[in-house]
């Protein structure tokens, strides 16, 4: 008979990233809650952390890799499936070159070490520019103008929540999401001590969403205008003479630059195009300005939208006018435990971030950090000629329901010579490979979170053993990526050694480097110094030249995996602090408050003002907090309830249209039609409809037996695959015009 234990765990699923105590009883899950000595969590869970027991046990989860055989799917070993990809793989590459090859990344590979730490490994043994992610889907105009502004697409400034005044919300819903680019657990309480403090919360968005009714002002505003409100917030702040930069006045390039920039974007002009009023406007950059802990927060409406980069962009020239950028209670930069590259090398300068080194081969899109727009995908394997897309690898993604015209995406992906998938579903885009690798469950797997530490509202340091061990023969998924490694650059190597050849080179820079804590120290000293195998390794290498790190030795009480191991509650280092100009790393050393790609954008602004107003609706996403993307719907605990995909309508516009609760609607777009429940709510904007993204779960050949069973619809079908924003290359998957008609 078997013991029950309880063990401790970060969530892996959203990017709250909460401390959680679970009960096992052998390879038995009991119960899952908060774990109230978190250092960083305190206690706080959601629904989506209590699933990770339905999630581990699920019946539809993939244990065993698939291989399809005479059209059909069928179990097979290890070694069947990756000789498979062996075998059909290698002539592909030696007919056709390293370009016909794609590979796409979901957005769970943000959230798994393993992932994070080994597909750079498989991407850079593949060696295509064919590399495409959520990210254009998503959170790219944020990174963008990181990366021009600060020098890293990671230095992102977030809300120093537990010490502001006043936060003002665009396009965002932290209730539901807990945090997107701001790692922020129990929001709620957060913000409920915020206004016990006599702080304000003020959520600028085109629904009442579940975080707008927590706030003390809810401003709605048109879909996609987001740009406009903040460069007229700008506009008012110079007019007024209300700019005080501060202390950062002399780290900055481009004030000046950003001032005629938004000369023309008076509260007056842009008023009819975001149906906010001027005083409204003027009020908001007066308040914002006259706050000394105010903080302007946007998120995945502001990015998803037409003007994605711009209003990124804008977010920050605010806070930066405000004088809120790197002051307590204002938006600060965190400073990670390991992997962060703005608190690793020299500090302050850098070589910055650049973008468009190469175009896809379509329709000329620019690459964009390394990848090109997931918009680009279908073209270029339905396009003959050289370079032609014909195998394709995706890694925890599922671009056919994430992805504008998913139906195009499907159609191409049966037309490719050969797929691989490595995922934990047959799910709507998996059922098109002939090769499926499982992942693994998040509790068979270490977890440290490397890139939600970079954006959290406090400094602190956690890790998490397996709870389970993977049955024997069954490789991690770090092994599966490094088999891959092998098969695509032509190496007989067994992951072990290739493993270890990746770290001891990691080591060799790191002791020839200058400024490294272990610069010219012995290497095989630090190699077996080192603990664990795979990510964990890693990860004790990267603690320890981090900058709380014990430096192997310098400073023997600092951190190691060893020390964070033995605090299973995690480390607190204590809240934000400013990190300017140390965490810059532009070449200039400065804050490029004006650069010149962004400024290069802004007659679109213009051209947009004197567009006929659409009499259509504009349809807008949701977020739920049971729902993450398209992977947590065949979980019961988070499928139960009210059904989640309707078409949220107000009921002015229901009434003009004949639509009661419940009723179907039609709703058509420029890529394609749905039909969708309808649920009336004064709670969204008349003229803008909402229908949450991920779901449309009835596609011949998955297996997600509790999803299908409420499939919902796909809203990204209605998405246009041929406009992107230009500077990012991001999907437009907000504001979108549609008509609307009963069924």
């Amino acid at each position: 008979m078997t013991k029950s234990e309880t063990k401790y765990r970060i969530c892996p699923i959203c990017e709250a990233t909460c401390g959680l105590t679970i009960e096992t009883n052998g390879r038995t899950v009991g119960d899952i809650r908060g774990n109230d000595e978190d250092v960083f969590s305190h206690g706080f869970i959601c629904p989506k952390g209590v699933a990770l027991r339905e999630l581990d046990a699920d019946p539809d989860r993939l244990r065993t890799p698939l291989v399809r055989r005479s059209g059909e799917l069928i179990e097979a070993s290890w070694e069947e499936a990756f000789a498979e990809i062996e075998k059909r793989i290698t002539p592909i590459i030696a007919k056709h070159g390293r370009e016909s090859v794609a590979t796409y990344l979901g957005n769970p590979s943000a959230h798994k070490v393993a992932l994070q730490l080994y597909i750079p490994v498989f991407l850079k043994a593949l060696a295509s520019k064919n590399l495409y992610s959520a990210s254009t889907l998503d959170q790219m105009p944020k990174q963008v103008s990181n990366g021009l502004m600060y020098g890293n697409f990671l230095t992102c400034a977030v809300p120093d929540i537990d010490r502001s005044d006043l936060l003002v919300i665009m396009g965002a819903n932290p209730m539901a999401s807990n945090g997107s680019l701001w790692t922020v657990p129990d929001f709620r309480g957060r913000i409920k001590a915020m206004q016990k403090r006599g702080g304000r919360l003020v959520v600028i968005d085109p629904r009442r969403s579940q975080t707008a009714k927590l706030a003390d002002q809810h401003i709605a505003i048109r879909p996609g205008t987001d740009a406009y409100l903040l460069a007229a917030m700008a506009n008012t702040m110079f007019a007024e003479n209300l700019v005080n930069v501060g202390e950062l006045g002399s780290r900055i390039n481009g004030l000046d630059d950003v001032e005629k920039a938004v000369e023309k974007y008076s509260p007056e002009l842009v008023a009819e195009i975001t149906q906010v009023s001027p005083e409204t406007i003027k009020q908001l950059a007066r308040d914002v300005a006259a706050t000394d802990a105010s903080a302007v927060y946007g998120r995945i409406g502001t990015c998803t939208q037409e003007f994605g980069t711009l209003s990124s962009w804008l977010t920050d020239v605010v806070n930066i006018l405000a004088g809120s950028l790197d002051r307590p209670g204002g938006v600060m930069f965190p400073k990670a435990p390991a992997l962060q590259a703005n608190s690793t090398g020299t500090p302050g300068s850098g070589r910055g971030t650049r973008i468009g080194r190469w175009q896809s081969r379509v329709r000329g899109a620019s690459e964009i950090l390394g990848e090109l727009p997931a918009v680009c995908l279908a073209e270029e394997i339905e396009t003959p000629g050289d370079q032609q897309i014909r195998a394709l690898f995706t890694i925890a993604g599922n671009p056919i329901l994430s992805a504008p015209n998913g139906e195009r995406i499907s159609r191409a992906f049966g037309t490719l010579d050969f797929m691989v998938s490595i995922d934990i579903y047959l799910n709507e885009t998996t059922r098109h490979a002939d090769v499926i690798l499982p992942g693994t469950s998040p509790l068979e797997e270490s977890h440290f979170d490397i890139g939600f530490h970079q954006f959290a509202i406090r400094n602190a340091a956690r890790f998490s053993p397996a709870l389970f061990s993977l049955d024997d023969g069954r490789p991690g998924e770090w092994e599966t990526l490094l088999r891959l490694a092998a098969i695509v650059s032509g190496q007989d190597v067994s992951a072990a050694d290739m493993d270890e050849q990746i770290i001891r080179g990691r080591i060799k820079s790191l002791t020839q480097k200058e400024g490294s804590p272990i610069f010219e120290r012995d290497e095989s000293e630090i190699f077996e110094s080192l603990t664990g195998t795979g990510p964990d390794r890693q990860i004790d290498l990267a603690l320890r030249v981090g900058p709380y790190g014990d430096g192997f030795g310098t400073d023997p009480d600092s951190l190691t995996l060893k020390k964070l191991i033995d605090t299973p509650n995690g480390i607190d280092y204590g809240p934000l602090e400013p990190r300017m100009p140390e965490a810059l790393r532009t070449p200039s050393g400065k804050i490029e408050m004006a650069p010149p790609e962004i400024l290069s954008d802004l007659p679109r602004l213009d051209d947009a003002l004197v567009r006929t107003v659409p009499t259509s609706f504009l349809l807008i996403g949701r977020r739920d907090v049971r729902t993450n993307n398209s992977w947590l719907h065949n979980l019961p605990l988070l499928a139960k309830g009210p059904f989640k995909c309707t078409m949220q309508i107000h009921p002015d516009d229901a009434d003009r249209l004949g639509l009661e609760d419940g009723a179907m609607a039609s709703v058509k777009g420029k890529s394609g039609a749905v039909e969708v429940v309808t649920e009336r709510t004064p709670d969204i904007m008349p003229g803008v409809i909402s229908i949450p993204h991920g779901f449309g779960h009835n596609q011949q050949g998955a297996n997600l037996r509790v999803a299908s069973e409420r499939p919902g619809v796909n809203s990204n079908l209605l998405a246009d695959d041929s406009v992107i924003d230009p500077l990012s290359g991001n999907a437009i998957l907000n504001g979108i015009p549609v008509s609307v008609s009963a069924a």
